[in-house]
Formats: structure tokens, sequence, C-alpha cells
């Protein structure tokens, strides 16, 4: 798995994967419960994952849509 996008943002989370299900294009949240450790104050970022095969395309689709991809 290759990460597409770490970030702070819940629903830019949130919005990126519902751009990639629309595509067909599998995503996975890690970090989501580190919230835990850090006392739920945001401080640490969230990362989305897509499998290596789908990582040029994910990219594109984050780009069409203005949003910096970090792979």
């Amino acid at each position: 798995m290759k990460e597409l996008l770490r970030t702070n943002d819940p629903t830019l989370i949130a919005f990126v994967t519902a751009l990639l299900d629309d595509e067909g294009i599998t995503s996975f949240q890690m970090d989501v419960h580190m919230s835990v450790l850090e006392g739920s104050i945001g401080i640490l970022p969230r990362r989305l994952m897509v499998v290596d095969r789908d990582l040029f395309m994910a990219q594109a689709i984050l780009k069409e849509n203005g949003i910096e991809a970090n792979g």
C-alpha cells in the first residue's frame, strides 16, 4: 500500500474517500484511533492509503479536484 494523503482534516479524508469510491478505488485509513493517545485534539494526521496499482489514478483524481496528494 502507498500513502496518498496525510491530513488532520477528517472532512477531507471523507471527501477523498468518496471520490475514490466513485471511481472504484479502494482506500484504507490509517492512524484513525491515534486520537486516543493525543487526547482527541487532532494534532496527529491520518493517512489515506491505496494499493500500489491504484496510486497513479488516485493522484490524478485528487489533482482534478484541486487536492494536493502526498505520494
